[in-house]
């Protein structure tokens, strides 16, 4: 990998891109840290360490992937979350209405329509969120003057900083290196690894046994880097499933005969279905604590089960039923996403329009069929090893009281990022040298 990097900056054009895209992203860092007019931060952290201990829930969850600028209240507070809602939102709407289906078919200018109508669902959707964020947080005192025009005022500003983010996202993917988007949420994360890891310093490490602090640190040194490797090889992991192409005589030629394979990826729906899954719980308990629900209520300790702080907590094991309701949302999202991102039948379809057959399968709705069942047997597979990624931070939040972002969900992000960013740079480097090639 460093060897691909350091080859890579003595290419002038990907060095521009390199370069452009972290002047894009340091841009994108100083946003973060500028406050939204008219916010009172004093309260906003009295709401978040509010009684169900939703500052567990942010953190692990909203603070991982907007950088702390959701607790801090900062212009881009929203982040990237309203435009990868909307992105869900389009590819779901795809599937539903025909006219979508038929311009994500149509190449690069059906391509364009869905990306413009995006864009105007992100614009939506940050207005709708700052006004709720402004009238419930402005509710409980937040907002140091709460009216008409101070909320008016937040709303405008979260939601220019929301399209400015989706801007700078877009920039980076065009003139920069890697997905913008993606880069953004790489940003995000490892602007939090500093606390996270004094965090662990200071809980296990700080005031103990030279001996004892010696080991702590070496365990978890190894509890790192062993996630990192299980991430890596869940997130490469694939299942190739042989083709056979059947010969074809064009002209005086014959064509064809040649084998390959479809690789289907064993985490097919990658990070999005921990995404789903925390959002559905972390939405009631935010909603809760900001209409002051009381915690001795019947509701209260509905929304203590839901409250990822509360699982896996010796002290009160009956709040870890929430863990189980998580679980079983992952599998389920997994499922789900993948069923509306890969179609076996138009897989089976489009193999038989180009004369392939899986060998020992006849094409058409058996090859369908048998692609399904290996669909299903693999997103079962990948959805377990998301699972086991996914509560790792939270049995450890649990047992030993610490809060960190970066484990779990934040570490399948930062893997897969880094991965395809390194094979795009890889692959223009090979487009470099073929071009250079044939001017010679």
């Amino acid at each position: 990998m460093l060897k691909t990097l350091r080859d890579a900056l003595k290419i002038k054009d990907i060095r521009t891109r390199i370069f452009y895209t972290f002047a894009m992203l340091a841009v994108f860092r100083l946003g973060s840290l500028l406050p939204t007019p008219g916010v009172n931060s004093a309260v906003v952290d009295e709401i978040f360490a509010g009684v169900f201990g939703t500052e567990g829930a942010i953190s692990n969850f909203f603070q991982a992937i907007t950088g702390g600028s959701y607790a801090e209240m900062s212009i881009f507070a929203l982040n990237i979350g309203p435009y990868i809602t909307s992105s869900i939102i389009m590819q779901l709407l795809t599937i539903a209405i025909p006219k979508f289906e038929e311009w994500q078919k149509d190449g690069e200018d059906g391509k364009k329509k869905i990306s413009q109508i995006s864009r105007y669902l992100t614009i939506a959707l940050a207005i709708i969120q700052s006004g709720a964020t402004a009238i419930g947080f402005g509710a409980g005192g937040a907002l140091e003057k709460y009216n008409f025009f101070s909320v008016m005022i937040f709303i405008l500003a979260m939601t220019a900083g929301s399209a400015l983010v989706m801007w700078i996202g877009e920039q980076i993917t065009e003139k920069g290196i890697g997905n913008g988007i993606s880069m953004i949420l790489l940003v995000n994360i490892l602007s939090s690894i500093p606390n996270d890891f004094r965090s662990i310093y200071n809980k296990f490490i700080v005031g103990r046994n030279p001996v004892i602090a010696t080991v702590a640190a070496v365990l978890c040194i190894v509890l790192i880097l062993a996630l990192v490797m299980y991430v890596i090889v869940l997130q490469d992991a694939e299942r190739r499933i042989p083709v056979q192409y059947a010969q074809k005589v064009q002209g005086r030629r014959q064509v064809g005969g040649q084998s390959s394979h479809i690789p289907l990826k064993v985490n097919t729906a990658g990070v999005i279905p921990v995404i789903f899954a925390g959002s559905l719980l972390s939405l009631p308990v935010i909603v809760a604590q900001i209409a002051n629900v009381k915690a001795d209520s019947i509701l209260g300790h509905v929304m203590m089960i839901l409250n990822q702080q509360n699982w896996c907590n010796p002290e009160a094991p009956l709040y870890s039923f929430g863990l189980l309701i998580y679980i079983a949302l992952i599998i389920i999202f997994a499922y789900f996403y993948t069923s509306i991102t890969f179609s076996p039948l138009e897989v089976s379809e489009n193999m038989k329009k180009q004369s392939g057959m899986i060998p020992g399968i006849r094409p058409g709705k058996p090859t369908a069929e048998h692609l399904t069942r290996i669909l299903n047997y693999i997103v079962l597979i990948g959805a377990v090893g998301l699972v086991i990624v996914a509560i790792i931070p939270i049995i450890i939040s649990g047992v030993f009281a610490l809060n960190i972002s970066f484990l779990g969900t934040s570490i399948i992000i930062v893997v897969g990022v880094v991965l395809e960013t390194m094979k795009q740079v890889e692959s223009k480097m090979t487009v470099r040298h073929y071009k250079g090639f044939l001017n010679e």
